[in-house]
């Protein structure tokens, strides 16, 4: 027969796994590509680090071509999938478009922002789920601080100082959590500012953290209100202005700052094929195989997988499980080929993790809840262990971080339009689940 092409769509948590791992497996006797809008992985858990100037962005964005030797990586988006002909068509960066064959298709597209129909979001708030937001929040919240420091009117200084973040997810949650710790270094040294700086977290649960394990949302909670986050549960933003916000409970908050972490959404190339969905994922058996089309896989975000631990329900939209996901589809697509025997997904959550900052953070490995220092070095011990590469330069990155000032310059290398909320970056999770072996 032809020598084996298996196309991977996608190079988040599940799709970069499967890659590496039907690499391992393949051991040269396959034709693995991988089709992906970016050169690189993005290690997504530690991108509040980024925004909140502590990381380098090439610290958490892992080089492809470096980590997935044997894997062929082609930069575009797939645009559409003909499942009857197995070939899928993509556009490049340069706009060019192109179609790759296969043998056996992965479908690990991730998911983008969750967007809500909120009159003046798409116009004055900005997503999360990329380096380009991070650097642009880094950018604003920096800028906001400098021009608040000069503004002579108290209103606009106050407008400036304050950072609104909807929703109180893992994302939202740890980005309120590093933001008041960055304003609070960068209006230190201001006199007009030391602070001052407003924090609001919203969400329309009665807690934070709601999808986890309520020991650590407690925890979280505790650490956010002693810096002062101001939590408005049970609330959300009904229209966002130029000026502010208007709130459910009829509260109008001035900001320049509107920070969207709302949740995620497959991405669309999911609803575009035209199957089955669930939860507006693609449906998939235990197998991790879409049923119908037994060459086609997917995982990840992008995929309704049965949770086999409880049954009737899928796998939440985690990194944990992408990743997981992600070496299952491989051993599949190999048992495929006479090259062991397929399984069935099947993992328990082995706990969370959630950075707060400083010395905070909240952890339930194997189910234990810790909390502070214990917690913090857990936290940041998994994510050592769990990037594929540039672990020594994270590592130095914190130690740096710990002994000296942060730096608090504008890059000014995005702008406001080029990070629109509707086109959000793809990848792969929401939380950051931890095992005994990250902790989404």
């Amino acid at each position: 027969m032809a020598r084996p092409r298996i196309l991977i769509v996608g190079a988040g948590f599940a799709g970069f796994t499967a890659a590496r791992e039907l690499s391992r497996l393949a051991r040269g006797g396959a034709d693995i590509i991988v089709i992906n809008p970016t050169d690189y992985f993005l290690y997504l858990p530690l991108l509040p680090e980024v925004a909140a100037g502590i990381l380098d962005p090439r610290r958490i964005s892992v080089s492809l071509a470096a980590q997935l030797p044997g894997v062929r990586v082609i930069l575009g988006k797939v645009d559409e999938v003909d499942l009857a002909a197995r070939r899928v068509r993509f556009t490049d960066p340069d706009g060019g478009r192109g179609t790759v064959d296969y043998h056996r298709m992965v479908i690990a597209a991730g998911s983008v922002n969750k967007l809500l129909p909120v009159p003046g979001v798409t116009e004055y708030a900005h997503g999360f789920r990329g380096i380009p937001e991070a650097l642009y929040l880094r950018d604003h919240i920096v800028r906001q601080i400098e021009m608040a420091d000069v503004a002579t009117d108290d209103e606009e200084r106050a407008a400036r100082t304050t950072f609104v973040v909807v929703g109180a997810g893992y994302t939202g949650t740890e980005v309120a959590a590093q933001g008041v710790l960055f304003t609070d270094a960068l209006t230190s040294h201001r006199a007009n500012l030391a602070g001052r700086a407003r924090w609001l977290l919203l969400d329309t649960a009665g807690r934070v953290l709601p999808q986890l394990d309520e020991r650590l949302a407690r925890a979280s909670d505790r650490v956010l209100r002693h810096r002062g986050v101001e939590m408005r549960l049970r609330t959300s933003v009904t229209e966002a202005t130029a000026e502010g916000v208007h709130l459910s409970d009829g509260e109008f908050v001035a900001t320049r700052s509107l920070i969207w972490c709302v949740g995620v959404r497959p991405d669309p190339l999911v609803e575009s094929l035209g199957l089955p969905l669930r939860q507006g994922r693609l449906v998939v058996d235990e197998f991790l195989t879409v049923p119908g089309y037994p060459d086609v896989y997917a995982c990840g975000d992008a995929a309704a997988v049965p949770d086999l631990t409880m049954p009737g329900e899928i796998t939440g939209m985690t990194a944990q499980h992408a990743s997981r996901q992600g070496k299952a589809v491989a051993r599949n697509i190999a048992a495929s080929y006479g090259q062991g025997r397929r399984r069935a997904y099947k993992h328990h959550d082995l706990g969370f993790v959630v950075d707060l900052g400083g010395l905070q953070a909240a952890a339930n490995p194997v189910g234990i809840p810790i909390a502070g220092l214990p917690a913090k070095a857990v936290t940041r011990g998994y994510h050592l262990l769990s990037m594929p590469g540039n672990r020594v330069r994270v590592a130095a990155d914190w130690l740096l971080d710990a002994l000296l000032p942060r730096q608090s310059v504008q890059l000014g290398l995005v702008r406001a339009n080029a990070v629109p909320l509707d086109s959000a970056f793809p990848d792969a999770m929401t939380n950051t689940g931890v095992t005994a072996e990250r902790a989404s």
